[in-house]
């Protein structure tokens, strides 16, 4: 049985657990084989390219979308295909366009939506265990 330590993963793998857009990583990142202790590592001790582009960017489309508060694809029906960085992001949290701002309440609408099922499910499940007793 393989080690958790030994067990490898691409460089793509590795970069969308760090959170990070991959071709701004360093060549040594992009061309090797990751292990999980290395990307234990690169977690727990960032190196000074990972904290920077944590910090600045580019930035992949889920880490975009999380700092806007809108869906992968509502950055994609807002014209938003590229990587942004985050000074790029401030930017349009400061002065909102029209589709961010319903792209928002789009999201907002998904996640009461969320909040109602998970809700209504508890409550079910509650209700089955009183009448299991």
């Amino acid at each position: 049985m393989t080690s958790q330590a030994s067990q490898t993963m691409k460089p793509a793998t590795a970069a969308k657990k760090l959170g990070v857009y991959l071709p701004a990583t360093p060549a040594e990142f992009q061309e090797g084989l990751i292990t999980r202790g290395q990307l234990e590592d690169l977690e727990k001790n960032p190196p000074e390219w990972l904290s920077e582009l944590r910090r600045n960017g580019p930035h992949p489309r889920p880490v975009v979308a999380g700092r806007l508060s809108v869906s992968i694809a509502g950055l994609a029906r807002g014209g938003v295909t590229e990587p942004l960085t985050t000074e790029e992001i401030n930017a349009l949290r400061e002065d909102p366009p029209t589709w961010l701002v319903r792209e928002r309440t789009v999201q907002e609408g998904v996640r009461a939506e969320e909040e109602r099922i998970k809700d209504e499910q508890e409550r079910a499940e509650r209700a089955k265990q009183r009448g299991n007793r």
